[in-house]
């Protein structure tokens, strides 16, 4: 069994066309895939959907996707070939609440990729894959927390200057570091890269 971790710093930097990218092109594998999401103050895991419940409710909920043609990421996952799709959300700060279930249904699934940086703080893949998009400024905390822990680094190919603030390049010092130009997320490099670490 092999686990591979898909983070990122920001939203739309591709982790999602990174991971089913990864699936299509190592179709072998099977994948089960898993997306993480934690839900900010005022929406509720149950749903992704605003509500006004308490802290302490609807704190984790975990179900699983079966529509192949629908526009979710986890319907992408399966589109892209995945025998297997969940999402996992939570209220921020509750991923802990999530892990034992989460890892129940993960058990005996075989390979398993999964788009989170905040999962790195309760598991060591085989594999983790940090996005990062020079162009894009906002930085999340648990990308920033995770980043030295990145095996290798999905860079935006760009001639821009990082528009991060606060973060030291010399987290990326002896990275190995793939430039992707999107919409081609996955290169034949970056397939052969993960081929070769978990053989």
């Amino acid at each position: 069994m092999a686990i591979l971790v898909v983070g990122g710093h920001s939203r739309n930097v591709g982790k999602t066309s990174v991971v089913a990218g990864l699936i299509t092109a190592l179709a072998e594998r099977q994948w089960t895939a898993v997306k993480i999401t934690q839900f900010g103050h005022g929406i509720c895991s149950v749903n992704g959907e605003a509500c006004g419940c308490a802290t302490t409710e609807h704190t984790v909920a975990i179900s699983e996707e079966r529509d192949r043609g629908g526009k979710s990421d986890t319907s992408r996952f399966l589109l892209a070939g995945a025998r297997r799709s969940l999402w996992v959300r939570t209220k921020q700060g509750f991923l802990a609440e999530a892990m034992p279930s989460l890892r129940k249904r993960i058990e005996g699934a075989g390979n398993v990729i999964m788009e989170s940086n905040s999962v790195i703080k309760f598991m060591r893949p085989d594999i983790y894959f940090s996005v990062l998009d020079y162009e894009t400024a906002d930085f999340k905390a648990s990308a920033r927390q995770f980043l030295d822990r990145a095996d290798a680094i999905l860079l935006h190919a760009s001639d821009a200057q990082p528009q991060w603030s606060d973060v030291s390049l010399k987290l990326l010092a002896g990275k190995t570091v793939f430039r992707i130009t999107p919409p081609d997320y996955v290169t034949t490099e970056i397939v052969e890269w993960v081929r070769q670490r978990i053989k």
